[in-house]
């Protein structure tokens, strides 16, 4: 019998209380990866109680508290082989109506967080000469929509730092990929229904279908797990040589 892909890997994975964070922690635990389960919540609690692991309550819009969570999972385990930049929210209105606080608030969770915990992985991650970086994207990281400046800014900014951080790991074996994929059944994704129907006054059916599956070529959501077994694939030995990628997982939308 073959040991799990991820034995004897620490994980961090942000956002992991609900959803598609949750999903991910749940598959790279079952691969044998001792996982830090990081949120705002305190339902991570129950996630992380029910893997194994540790949980570790923060906000990614809080420098020291992203240094407080990288610093409990060293104390913990020792050292992180594997992080997943998860955590991020959503927020739907024109531009010249965009709160200029949820702008920076978005700025500072789905961009300056990866950025912070990437550089405080990097020293163990150098050191033991092996990484993988998985920063959860989203099709908005390649094309636009209207309404969702924010967003789509931060998630454009998340493949740069991708890159550049694939760039200067390769020499150290560490590796850093986004994933970017359309629409995720999840409550963030939810909560997007709700929001684009009241923004631009149809109903929520109507955004589902009109606006959210009709560039798809695959008409429905895509699952939490299948983004999980895509996170732990990368994660995986067999995927040493990708790295820098922005990978497409979008049902066919930019087949166009």
């Amino acid at each position: 019998m073959t040991q799990p892909d991820l034995l004897g890997k620490v994980a961090v994975v942000t956002g992991a209380a609900s959803g598609l964070g949750k999903a991910i922690a749940e598959r790279l635990s079952a691969d044998g990866a001792q996982v830090v389960v990081a949120d705002i919540s305190e339902k991570g609690a129950a996630v992380a109680g029910a893997i194994g692991g540790l949980f570790v309550r923060g906000d990614s819009a809080r420098r020291e508290d992203c240094k407080a969570l990288i610093d409990a999972a060293v104390a913990r385990y020792g050292t992180v082989h594997i992080l997943v930049n998860n955590a991020g929210f959503q927020h739907v209105s024109p531009i010249e109506d965009f709160p200029e606080d949820m702008w920076e608030k978005m700025q500072a969770v789905m961009l300056t967080a990866p950025f912070l915990l990437t550089r405080y992985c990097w020293p163990a991650m150098k050191k033991q000469r092996w990484g993988r970086v998985v920063n959860i994207s989203s099709i908005h990281g390649l094309i636009a929509s209207p309404h969702k400046a924010g967003y789509i800014a931060a998630k454009h900014g998340l493949i740069g730092l991708t890159r550049t951080a694939a760039l200067e790991g390769g020499a150290f074996g560490i590796t850093a990929n986004a994933i970017c994929p359309a629409y995720v059944r999840t409550p963030l994704v939810d909560s997007q229904i709700a929001d684009q129907a009241r923004t631009r006054g149809i109903p929520e059916a109507e955004v589902i279908e009109k606006i959210m599956l009709e560039p798809a070529a695959v008409k429905r959501l895509i699952e939490p797990s299948e983004v999980a077994d895509f996170v732990a694939y990368l994660c995986s030995p067999a995927a040493g040589a990708i790295t820098g990628a922005a990978l497409t997982m979008d049902l066919g939308w930019t087949a166009r």
